[in-house]
Order: structure tokens, then sequence, then C-alpha cells
């Protein structure tokens, strides 16, 4: 009588830590009982790992993944609002004592927010060479946060405020955000594009809000309570939210998702896969937990990161200037008042929201350079003959309008530069992102490098914008003649 084959083995009697990929028994060894010929059996100890891999929530949806993105908006907008509003506090200090006489009050918001885009890199590359303390980044970061805008709470000079409220504000709400960068790729992947786009438009919506809080606070406690206020009210929002920061897959597997795309891609193997696909011969490559390791950077002088890098710089030069002098310009050309205009940052802001969703549906869709060139041809466009040649407030609400959908959505268009440097870096494949077979170009490293060369496109910006309207008489048909000049002049660099 024909006996069971001894080479059926029970899957549940497989560890769940035991990785490797599905084989082929020997035909040879295997024989009908009655017949002798060989029967095609497999025995796969790839179904454990499968099952393991299976109780993972899915990407590009689900509770767990639009949580995730839920507490990425609103630490985006808590920790790049503040800095984006420092206009008010600008404001605040140079007509208040004790620092009413003092100069370099610019200098505080520069550091902030140049300090949160320029150490980038540097804070990306740890959490990727020591991934286990990346999830405690969003607590260790809210701390110092919260301890720098205390401390600039007893400032009496402007280099106090620099020191506190510019520099240790600015590592601290680097450190902070770091998490929602480095845990996106994994909770979405067809949908990447759109959950960025949601994720940044959380500093515009901060823009809506947080100027006219923070004037409220300014003109009725002064700027010691107000920073103590926003010390408590950021740590009580935050601290809750970093439960949700929290990768897709817990850090300190065998395999890091790169090397599970190069060994699928290389061998013929098979990598977990997720149940949030309904094809399930998608493979997986987020399922696989990170691995400490160094990153390359040597996409950062290849020709496609290097012509991107450029055009990020050259929007970064002239994306803040509006911020900067627009509520001036409806001041003392137009001759606005009051609310008119905080007005024109309002609505500016408000337009940014929606121009970063957008951009961000288009980015899963279109080719990356048309979306840059959509964003680059609105600006330029609405910024020659909206504020060029405008005259009157309602035109000047139409330029804040659309200069906020267009260029408030360029950096919506990052995720399309990320995949491309990623695929392009030195003529590896689409799949594998690999160059020529070395290290794989990490997306998360060339959104670091874009966010530096927004960060000197921001600090730059400064001396420039003083440059050009030095000599610029802020009244009537002169001053529209000379921006448009000055825009020409940029348009030119644009092309």
């Amino acid at each position: 009588m024909a006996s069971q084959s001894t080479f059926d083995i029970p899957l549940d009697s497989l560890p769940p830590s035991y990785r490797t990929t599905e084989r082929n028994a020997d035909f040879d060894s295997i024989r009908r009982p009655a017949t002798g010929t060989p029967e095609p059996q497999y025995t796969s100890i790839q179904e454990p790992v499968r099952h393991e891999f299976s109780q993972l929530p899915p990407v590009d949806g689900g509770k767990d993944a639009w949580l995730f993105l839920a507490a990425c908006f609103v630490v985006e907008a808590l920790v790049w609002g503040f800095p984006y509003s420092f206009g008010i506090f600008q404001d605040h200090y140079s007509t208040h004592p004790p620092f009413s006489s003092s100069s370099n009050l610019a200098v505080i918001g520069t550091c902030a927010m140049g300090i949160m885009y320029i150490d980038t890199p540097l804070i990306m590359s740890f959490f990727r060479r020591f991934p286990r303390f990346a999830r405690w980044a969003p607590i260790v970061g809210l701390l110092v946060m919260c301890f720098a805008l205390a401390m600039s709470s007893f400032s009496t000079t402007v280099t106090h405020l620099i020191v506190t409220q510019g520099i240790l504000y600015g590592i601290g709400g680097s450190i902070a955000y770091s998490p929602c960068i480095l845990y996106l790729d994994e909770w979405f992947v067809k949908k990447k594009g759109l959950a960025y786009g949601i994720m940044w438009s959380g500093t515009g919506l901060a823009g809506v809000v947080l100027p006219p809080l923070l004037e409220h606070l300014l003109s009725k406690h002064g700027y010691q309570t107000t920073l103590r206020i926003w010390a408590v009210a950021v740590f009580v929002l935050t601290a809750p939210l970093a439960w949700f920061l929290k990768p897709r897959v817990s850090v300190g597997g065998k395999f890091a998702a790169s090397e599970a795309v190069s060994n699928s891609s290389t061998s013929g193997t098979t990598t977990p896969t997720s149940n949030n696909n309904n094809n399930n011969n998608n493979t997986d490559v987020h399922a696989a937990p990170p691995t400490p390791y160094t990153p390359s950077f040597s996409f950062v002088l290849t020709r496609p990161f290097l012509f991107y890098q450029l055009f990020n710089i050259v929007e970064a030069l002239g994306f803040f200037l509006p911020g900067i002098y627009l509520p001036s310009y409806a001041r003392s050309v137009l001759q606005a008042q009051g609310f008119l205009t905080s007005l024109t940052l309002l609505l500016l802001n408000v337009a940014s929201v929606f121009g970063c969703v957008a951009m961000g549906w288009f980015i899963d869709r279109l080719d990356v350079t048309t979306c840059i060139m959509l964003s680059t041809a609105g600006t330029v466009l609405g910024t020659f003959f909206l504020w060029g040649f405008g005259t009157n407030l309602a035109v000047l609400y139409v330029f804040c309008v659309v200069y906020g959908f267009f260029a408030g959505s360029f950096t919506s268009a990052w995720p399309g530069i990320m995949k491309e440097v990623a695929k392009l870096g030195h003529g590896g494949s689409a799949e594998t992102g690999t160059e020529h077979g070395s290290k794989p170009v990490d997306p998360t490293m060339v959104f670091a490098f874009l966010a530096l060369g927004r960060g000197v496109g921001n600090v730059v910006s400064g001396p420039l914008s003083e440059t050009l309207v030095k000599e610029l008489p802020w009244r009537g048909k002169l001053f529209v003649e000379e921006v448009g000049v000055v825009v020409k002049s940029w348009v030119e660099c644009l092309w």
C-alpha cells in the first residue's frame, strides 16, 4: 500500500524567521506509488514568510497608512509653520523693546528655516546608519524645539534669539520632522506623490492659521508669554502624534528593502508580498525591515541630479521673496491698511494648500519634467503679468492665488525627481535603482539633498532681495516698471 511522501513538510512546523525561496523537490526521487512515474510536487518554504508579512498593514490605504499621513500633516504644520510665520515675530521685535533698536532680526528666521533645510542630509544619513534611533526622533526633536522656545522667552538680545529661536529650534525641528520622510516610502507607493502633497500642504494651512493667532498673542501678552504658550501648545499637540510616526515594518530584520529588490532581480528569488495588492505577483519591497547601512552619495554628481538641483535652487531663490514683500507692497504702493495687507499672505498660503495636493496627484501620473514646467510657467507668467503690471488690490489678490497655487506646489514634484534620480542616477534599472550593480540610490537621500539646495536658495534669497529692491522706489508706475525688469531677468535665468 502506498504511503504518504516523506517530502510533505508541514508548513506550521517551520519557524517564522525561516527565510528562503520556493524550491522544487527532486522529481527523480518522488515517484507515483502505482506507476513509478515522476509526480511534480513542490516543497514550499516561502509560505510562512508570506503569512508573516500578510499581517502587515497595507500600503496606499487603510487605517494605519492614513493615520500616519494625518500625523505627518499636523507635524508639518506645527514644525514648519512657525518659522514660516516668523515675519509676525520680526515685526513685533522691531517695534517693541528690548529689540526695537537691534539689527539682524531677520537672521533669526533665516537660521531656523535654513538649518531645517540644510542639515537634512546629515540627519537622514544618521538615521539610515542607526535606524533604531529614528523611532525616537519625534520625541527628541520635540523636546529640543520646546526647550528652544522656552529659552527664547528669556532672551534679552538678538544673539540670544538667534541661538534659541533660530539655531536650536532649527535643529530640533529637523530631527522631529525626519521620520515623516523616512517612513512615508514604506506607507505609500503608488500614491506617494499625493501623500507628499497632502503632507506638505500642512505648511500652507499653518500659514493661514498661525499668523493671526501669533499676532493676537503678541499684541495681548508680549513675546515672552507668547513663546511659552506656543512651547506648551506644540508639545501637547505633537507628543501624541509620535505614536503614529512609526515604520510599517519594525527595525531589526535581516533583509533591507534594497537588498530584497536586488536579490530578486539578480537571482530570480521571490520576496515576501503584502496583502494590500490584488496582484500577488507584485513584489512588496516595502515589507522588508530596514537595516543599518551607510547611504551612497555618488548620485549627487550625476547629470540628472545636478540638472534638477540647479532648477531647484533657482526656484528657491525667488520663491520666498513675495512672502517677504507682498504686505509691504500692498501697504506702501497700493495704500492698503490692516487686514487688507495680511490678506495677501493668507490668499497665498490657502492657494498653496490646493497647489500641493494637485501637484502631488499629477506627479503620480505625469512625467516630472511636465510637472516642473507647469509649476514654473504658472509662476513666471503670473508674476510677470499680475504682479509686474498690477496697479490695484484686486489684481494683486489674484496674483497671490496664482503664485501660491503654482509656486507653492513646486516641492510636491520632488517625489518625481526622487524616482528619476534613483532610476537614472548611474544608468541603473527602473526596478532596482541600482548604479551599475553598486549600492542603490536611496530616494530619501535624494530628498535630503534637494532640501539642502532649497535651503541654500532660502539663505541666499534674503541678501539677494535686499539688493534687488534697495534702489527701487516703492511707489507708482516707476515701481511697476522696475519690477517688470527684475521679473524679466528671473525669466531669463529660469529658461
